[in-house]
């Protein structure tokens, strides 16, 4: 997922799939860090990926079978996030880690980052989850809606509805400034 290739993926071939060890090694730093931006904390990231890779390891034999494992390792964080978050039957604000960036003002990066972070949040989760893979994980939209499980037309209608309402937002947010 983040491009590099390590010395156990060059030895897998499509004859013998990769032990799920190895695997899930290979993609958990990629996973948590796609699981974070589809939840907004790093809590529910760590309990997503966590039962998506107990039921993964549970049935690895058919999902390393599928086309592509990692497409169908994430769907399940999605799921599992949604599955959470109907139970808990609210949404929750999370708080963002602040992070230092250079150039800019810093209060005004923070203001913004947590002012676009704030909206997204409150977007429901198909919509962020389809806003996440769609511009962080640069899936098209057929892509998408493999892996939400829905139809092309209902990740376009998130995928809009997600801007429109950042956009939105964070104009409101600058004319308050």
């Amino acid at each position: 997922m983040d491009g590099t290739v390590t010395e156990h993926q060059r030895r897998w071939s499509a004859d013998a799939p990769p032990p799920f060890d190895a695997w899930a090694e290979a993609r958990a730093t990629g996973l948590l860090r796609f699981a974070y931006l589809v939840t907004g904390s790093q809590h529910a990231a760590e309990d997503a990926v966590q039962s998506a890779l107990t039921r993964a390891c549970e049935k690895w034999t058919r999902v390393s079978r599928a086309d592509d494992p990692d497409q169908y390792v994430r769907r399940m964080i999605v799921n599992a996030h949604v599955s959470a978050w109907r139970r808990a039957g609210r949404r929750e604000l999370s708080v963002p880690e602040v992070h230092d960036s250079t150039g800019a003002d810093h209060a005004e990066v923070v203001t913004r980052d947590d002012a676009v972070w704030r909206v997204c949040t409150a977007l429901p989760p198909q919509q962020r989850a389809a806003v996440v893979l769609r511009f962080y994980e640069d899936l098209d939209y057929p892509e998408i809606a493999q892996v939400l499980g829905v139809a092309e037309v209902t990740v376009r209608s998130h995928v809009h509805r997600g801007l429109a309402a950042l956009r939105a937002e964070l104009s409101e947010h600058e004319e308050d400034q």
